[in-house]
């Protein structure tokens, strides 16, 4: 990477030059990162440690409790060391290792809940096969692949983002390492790596968004020819927490990303970051907990122990 020469370090934006006001932040971020680790960890571990969850839905879940703790992890200690210390640097490293991070588990999350959207989809409308359909086999080549192909995509963004160089400015006007902005203070020609973004957008993101929609589209189709209104519950009850968490993570990506540039400002690109950063991981295992008596009985159960 050529281009460390020019730049070894970057400076990210604070939220905050009041040192009242910083601590209030660190203090905002650390309830929100234990509250996170907490419960993505005891749903995780409930699900583990309980036989009768041993299921694919519970082991997509249970990539997906993992992939959020990971993902919170990439940004959220270090926002909370600069509010604490003042220090907004970050090495060029690890802003290397931040970009990948956050493409990787980002891209995780969206795999992992088509995988989760094509299991209810089999559950529902080949309910008779779906033993068949959904083996071991089948579900750990789906969590296999879902993490490989981000893992793969992953290098290629961060491999282009940092094959630019940074001679304009070492100032990242965001919490971390966002690739928006470090193409925003890049003295390279940026067009390759806005049409990779653009592509993948198109592609791999569409494809993903759609057969979630698809999935669902069939499932309301088969949902709503059960005679009882029993049934219809029960079939729909098994489906709420997943449209949950995938309209939570979408529109927070969405309103971080693809929001018109009138509505752009220095305050909204950070707010808009941390929602989409902490809100998913926050929010999945309470929306996943809340309408699953299974899993409040695992979680009970351990915690009694």
């Amino acid at each position: 990477m050529a281009n460390q020469s020019t730049v070894t370090e970057f400076l990210l934006m604070g939220f905050s030059d009041d040192h009242d006001m910083q601590i209030l932040y660190f203090e905002m971020f650390l309830v929100i990162y234990l509250l996170a680790l907490i419960g993505n960890s005891l749903l995780g571990v409930s699900v583990i440690l309980n036989q009768h969850l041993h299921a694919p839905m519970y082991f997509f879940l249970v990539n997906l409790s993992f992939s959020d703790v990971c993902f919170i992890s990439t940004m959220i200690p270090k926002a909370m060391a600069t509010s604490l210390t003042n220090n907004r640097e970050i090495s060029y490293v690890g802003c290397v290792a931040q970009v990948f991070s956050v493409f990787t588990f980002a891209g995780t999350e969206l795999a992992l809940l088509t995988v989760m959207a094509y299991d209810r989809y089999v559950a529902i409308c080949h309910p008779l096969q779906y033993t068949l359909i959904m083996n071991w086999d089948a579900c750990l080549q789906m969590a296999a692949a879902s993490w490989i192909s981000t893992l793969i995509d992953a290098l290629l963004h961060t491999s282009l983002t940092f094959r630019l160089n940074f001679c304009k400015s070492n100032i990242i006007e965001q919490f971390f390492c966002d690739v928006p902005h470090l193409q925003h203070i890049s003295c390279t020609d940026t067009r390759i790596n806005q049409i990779l973004i653009l592509v993948q957008a198109l592609t791999i993101d569409t494809f993903c968004t759609g057969l979630i929609f698809i999935s669902y589209g069939y499932i309301f189709c088969v949902v709503l020819k059960v005679p009882s209104v029993q049934g219809r519950y029960k079939a729909f009850s098994t489906c709420i927490p997943h449209m949950t968490v995938f309209s939570l993570f979408f529109i927070s990506v969405l309103f971080a990303y693809m929001r018109p540039q009138s509505v752009s400002s220095h305050t909204l690109d950070l707010l808009s970051a941390v929602l989409y950063t902490c809100l998913p991981p926050l929010l999945n295992p309470l929306i996943y907990s809340f309408r699953n008596k299974d899993i409040q009985k695992a979680m009970w159960k351990m915690l009694k122990k």
